[in-house]
């Protein structure tokens, strides 16, 4: 048995999260019956799942995807508002979706998938996997700084854990660093260099794990190889 948002994730529908919501707001039927309830478990061998009315199968060959995203695209699958998204730059016939986010004016490494149980594992902080940023920030970064960002600065209403900092280059009275971290809550590294008084100028994901960028340009992707792939599965 298998619990229902499980299996939709599995079928490369939606992430499990969206799974969720899907269930909830009753768009999904087992065996011809409207469930919205979490926590229904299911026998995908004999049970018949339909979300909106559509039979779905569980998925064997699933695809992974890097991009290397440029500022002024949203990490979405759609836009309320019409905004380009990180799909408008990827032309392959697979339902993908992003793993985790990068903000509109952030460029840089990000993951994209139809594997959506993989990708709710991988977006959860609890696996510690480090996503490594530049960050062009405002003044001289000190050591002091370094220090609080390295043992957790309070950002709204939570302390964010450890971060892995260095200090690469001070010019122009502009600090270029590398700060490391396994959580991924809003806007998080924008918001603790504001914390130390250094806001960002911009920021760049230059790599999530063992994963980097290679050598994709702005705009470019590529699918992940063999060793991107088992890396991830191996975290998980």
């Amino acid at each position: 048995m298998e619990r229902l948002q499980k299996y939709i994730a599995s079928c490369g529908i939606t992430s499990r999260r969206k799974a969720e919501e899907l269930i909830l707001n009753g768009h999904v039927k087992v065996n011809g019956i409207t469930i919205n309830e979490l926590g229904t478990k299911i026998d995908p061998g004999k049970d018949i799942v339909t979300v909106s009315g559509k039979r779905i199968t569980e998925k064997k060959d699933f695809v992974y995807i890097k991009l290397n995203k440029p500022t002024g695209y949203v990490t979405t699958v759609k836009d309320q508002f019409g905004r380009k998204t990180v799909l408008d730059l990827i032309d392959i016939k697979e339902r993908i979706y992003p793993i985790g986010r990068l903000d509109y004016s952030t460029s840089g490494l990000l993951l994209l998938t139809d594997d959506g149980e993989l990708a709710n594992k991988l977006m959860h902080p609890k696996y510690h996997i480090y996503k490594t940023y530049t960050a062009t920030v405002k003044g001289q970064v000190g050591e002091r700084s370094l220090q609080k960002l390295r043992t957790g600065v309070h950002i709204e209403d939570y302390t964010t854990s450890p971060a892995k900092v260095k200090l690469i280059e001070f010019k122009n009275n502009k600090s270029v660093v590398h700060i490391s971290i396994y959580e991924g809550k809003n806007r998080q590294v924008r918001k603790m260099m504001d914390a130390v008084g250094h806001p960002v100028l911009s920021l760049k994901r230059i790599s999530f794990g063992e994963i980097d960028l290679s050598d994709l340009k702005p705009g470019e992707w590529s699918y992940l190889n063999n060793d991107e792939i088992n890396f991830l599965k191996k975290e998980k």
